[in-house]
């Protein structure tokens, strides 16, 4: 009889019976969804809390295990099972909400797993999903562990919770039992009302069904378990900050926890400080937030942590420090789960801008929006290479499932961002002869790069019927294609200042910046970011010295801290923007990446830093296109390039002068000393360098002894050396009377002394050796000048090509000097000719088709910005559904192609401007002198007149 009583108050002793029942009951409602699984869970928590029956480590243990093993005898009933078994398994679940789990299976894989057992009822139809697509056993074993960890982990901090704060184990039972049903109620509610939305919002056209559906395929585009997504992140984080305070309570000196429930509800109080806290933080310290990458903000944080540890009892915090650590860590740990969930961190904000567009709207778009994703120097070539090796899988995956297509277009002769992108946007470039060109009739050279010369450059081109005209915003970019939304923008920084100083306008100047600083997870991911990042380029700078890899050029200085500026902090900033865009429902963005066109000026257009760059932005690109699935309307997405990148030995480093030191040697300046850089003495260089240039001295062309020939026969004038008013000009003379610009691979000589375009004739009397002097050096493949008698002529070392109003009348002397160049080379350098303030010489570097390199007149080894090679080339890829575009030749007929894809979408059209596009005057002096830091970051901080940076 004792032994009986002995073995019955073993069964119900709670040690004894507890885990069992645990896991019996997990695992049967696991099976077969009758019992309220959770619910098991917190009340073994909230006991393990208040009684030494159960230990909590243990009780999350069985609770994963009985839930892995629920979850694995599911998925193997769907997938081995009769029919019968398949619909027992399937019973009570929609079609639709299978088909939806099938497509979010198929995009997002083990990652569905995690998500769909943390969202209450999204357990089976992921099973389900998995086990129709057959997805691998040794795939589904480690998500489903993965996933069972975290269910067990989110609900028993429930149990903890209530377990802290009651000591009789009953209470608490029932008080973490209420918790988890409260949490599944509320969460299906929430479903359930996103469902009843969902249908009622109108169905889509069947234009818009065949373009969005070209890209994506699927019934609900990824829809499935979105709208458990930010509570299963919040349980996530929850539980997560609850163990790095347990951890940082070990770590920490100045930092201390003397119970288990503190953890929990100051984990609870740091999630609500940090979601509603934190942004009104960065409204007020934004400035300070941004310069400091972020870590500005952190300070502040640091003393609300600080506050929120003194208003719990028993948490001690000794000083400041120790509270920015906690912040910290806690911003470390989100940034983990949001990654291992691969949820995007600043999910939360770009909801909250989605409900607002929703109310905003009286309804529904039907037209679909339009990302114009630019990746600024990146061509033709190197992209197709890029996709075929796997350095932008997102491209390559579009290509593949036939969404989209991949076309070049040719640039314009100035291969840079600032004529490429105000033809593509503005649909008007002329003018623009370079990234800088000078202005001989008011002295000054204007420079893309700089706030008022941008400004003056949109004034000139603008009507405001621009691409971004209509609903439009702006992201990183130049000009702002008349969009009333622009952030990073150079031409739009005067207006904004003035806006700015009137009180208005701040949201402007900010947009993009609050919504990526909003969340602390950006600011610290930004900081490591950037660290990696220059330590990256000091990694590869000292591998390409010690390989001695040629081309390349000096990556010292400032540099290795400013690459960030473009590879990370702009890039992300961007990206943040883009989607605030996308979730305004705005109709179309356009956005430059500009990371891989500054570190390929430095590194090279396909060396392997340069790729990880690319495979960064390719990754955003990605990022954008799960992004369009919480937008309001459907987008469609064009990624295209403003131009390409060739790639050579610098001009000064492969002659031993730059392009202005030889102008001006020429013109009778006063030689300089070689730079110490290019010393003689080094090997290979010094003296095959002073054979080069006494090779060009001597002019052994055919064409340069014809142009001696003429100077002879018409003799010299003597040179003038100071302008009217006896003074020295504004812009710095390469010698009296001369100035000389280079930009990329074109460099432009104009004589200040004659006001107008200088004939060939003039020229030729002034400066008598500086024509044969170019067209006889190996650097330099044309020359264009206009002569009195035969108009516009192109010179070359073994020919000359004279260009007439009719390109059927050219005629060619010699060998063509454009051979070799652009198949539309003469019709784009007589445009050129055309322009106001073309230079009276305009240069253009020699290209050899052989090595396919060419030497740009800055110090760059990959450039752009004349003719030659890939830089002449940009890609173009687009939806397969909208209209093929056939050849393009010109950023102004990219316009055009551009423009005529947003009216078949079924976007209007800008208003007809109200005025002529270019009455208004100079802008202020005050405007042209101004700089601001936190745009353009890789141009804005070279000087109008020092190396172009594009």
């Amino acid at each position: 009889m004792s032994t009986l009583a002995l073995s019955l108050d073993d069964l119900t002793d709670p040690a004894t019976i507890g885990y069992p029942l645990l896991a019996l009951g997990v695992f049967i409602g696991s099976v077969i969804p009758i019992v309220p699984t959770g619910a098991v869970v917190g009340a073994a928590a909230a006991v393990a809390m208040t009684t030494a029956h159960l230990s909590l480590p243990l009780v999350v243990l069985v609770a994963t295990a009985a839930a892995l093993a629920g979850d694995l005898i599911t998925y193997a009933v769907a997938r081995l099972g009769s029919d019968a078994a398949v619909r027992w398994v399937t019973r009570r679940q929609s079609t639709e909400r299978l088909d939806a789990a099938r497509a979010a299976f198929a995009r997002r894989g083990w990652q569905v797993v995690v998500v769909g057992r943390l969202l209450p009822a999204g357990r089976i139809p992921v099973l389900v999903a998995a086990s129709a697509l057959a997805y691998p056993w040794r795939r589904l074993v480690p998500a489903a562990a993965l996933a069972a960890l975290l269910w067990a982990l989110a609900y028993s901090v429930l149990g903890v919770v209530s377990g802290g704060l009651f000591d009789n184990p009953l209470v608490a039972t029932l008080v973490a039992t209420v918790l988890v049903l409260l949490v599944g109620a509320v969460t299906g509610l929430v479903s359930s009302r996103r469902r009843k939305r969902r249908r009622a919002e109108p169905a889509p056209t069947q234009e818009r069904s065949a373009l969005v559906g070209a890209t994506e395929p699927g019934p609900e585009r990824g829809r499935m378990l979105r709208g458990g997504r930010v509570v299963v992140r919040a349980l996530c984080v929850w539980a997560a900050t609850a163990g790095a305070l347990l951890l940082l309570d070990r770590l920490l000196p100045g930092f201390a926890m003397d119970s288990w429930w503190q953890p929990v509800v100051c984990a609870l109080l740091l999630g609500l400080l940090t979601a509603i806290g934190w942004p009104l933080v960065m409204r007020l310290v934004l400035p300070i937030a941004l310069f400091t990458l972020g870590i500005g903000g952190f300070l502040l944080m640091g003393a609300g942590v600080a506050a929120v540890f003194l208003a719990v009892p028993g948490v001690h915090i000794h000083d400041f420090r120790s509270a920015v650590l906690v912040a910290v860590g806690l911003a470390a740990v989100g940034a983990i789960i949001s990654s291992a969930l691969a949820l995007d961190e600043d999910e939360i904000f770009f909801r909250r801008a989605a409900r607002r567009a929703r109310r905003a709207a009286t309804e529904p778009h039907q037209v679909p929006g339009v990302l114009f994703l630019q990746v600024d120097g990146l061509g033709y070539d190197v992209v197709r290479r890029a996709v075929r090796d796997g350095d932008m899988p997102t491209l390559a995956r579009w290509l593949t499932d036939g969404g989209h297509r991949l076309t070049d277009w040719h640039c314009d002769w100035s291969s840079q961002t600032g004529a490429s992108v105000c033809g593509i946007l503005h649909g008007d470039n002329t003018d623009i002869l370079g990234f800088r060109w000078y202005e001989k009739d008011r002295d000054h050279v204007m420079a893309c790069a700089h706030p008022g010369d941008a400004a003056e450059i949109e004034r000139r081109h603008s009507d405001g019927r621009g691409l971004l005209a209509v609903d439009g915003a702006g992201r990183g970019n130049l000009f702002t294609g008349d969009a009333e939304h622009v952030s990073l923008t150079m031409s739009a920084i005067p207006l904004v200042e003035k806006r700015r100083r009137r009180g208005r306008g701040q949201e402007k100047l900010w947009a993009g910046y609050y919504a990526y600083f909003a969340n602390p997870v950006n600011a610290l991911r930004t900081f490591v970011a950037s660290l990696v990042d220059v330590f990256r380029e000091l990694l590869a700078s000292a591998r390409q010295r010690r390989a001695d890899v040629r081309p390349r050029t000096r990556r010292g200085g400032w540099y290795p801290l400013a690459r960030p500026g473009t590879t990370v902090i702009a890039r992300d900033i961007v990206v943040s923007a883009i989607i605030e865009d996308m979730m305004a429902g705005r109709s179309v963005v356009y956005a430059d990446f500009l990371g891989y066109d500054e570190v390929a000026h430095h590194s090279g257009i396909e060396r392997f830093d340069t790729l990880e760059v690319l495979r960064g932005i390719d990754r955003q690109i990605g990022r954008l296109r799960r992004a369009t699935d919480l937008a309001p309307r459907p987008y469609e997405i064009v990624v295209l390039s403003d131009h390409g990148q060739t790639q050579g030995w610098a001009f000064a480093d492969r002659f031993g002068e730059s392009i202005e030191q030889f102008v001006g040697r020429q013109c009778g300046a006063p030689q300089t000393d070689v730079p110490a850089a290019h010393d003689p003495c080094r090997p290979a260089e010094g003296w095959q360098a002073g054979a080069v240039l006494a090779e060009a001295a001597s002019g052994t062309g055919p064409i340069a002894r014809r142009l001696r020939a003429r100077v002879e026969k018409a003799g010299a004038t003597e040179r003038r050396t100071r302008t009217e008013s006896g003074r020295p000009g504004a812009v710095a003379r390469v010698a009296p009377g001369v100035v000389a610009v280079a930009s990329g691979h074109v460099a432009m000589v104009s004589l200040t002394e004659h006001p107008g375009r200088v004939p060939l004739e003039t020229i030729e009397q002034e400066f008598p050796a500086l024509l044969p002097a170019l067209v006889d050096h190996p650097g330099i493949g044309f020359v264009l000048v206009r002569s009195n008698e035969y108009g516009p002529v192109v010179l070359g070392r073994d020919g000359v090509r004279r260009l007439a109003t009719d390109p059927a009348s050219d005629s060619v002397e010699g060998t063509d000097p454009l051979a070799g160049y652009s198949p539309h080379a003469a019709d784009l350098i007589r445009r050129v000719d055309g322009f106001e303030h073309c230079a009276d010489i305009m240069i253009n570097s020699r290209y050899d088709p052989r090595t396919d390199d060419a030497p740009p007149f800055e110090p760059h080894v990959g450039s752009h910005g004349g003719m030659g090679g890939p830089q002449s080339r940009g890609f173009l890829l687009h939806p397969a559904a909208l209209p093929a575009p056939g050849e393009i030749v010109g950023a102004e007929a990219l316009h055009r192609v551009l423009r005529g894809w947003l009216t078949d979408l079924g976007h209007p059209e800008p208003p007809p401007p109200a005025a002529p596009a270019r009455p208004a005057p100079d802008p202020a002096p005050e405007l042209q002198e101004r700089h601001f830091p936190a745009t353009r970051l890789r141009e804005s901080a070279v000087p109008a007149e020092g190396p172009n940076p594009s």
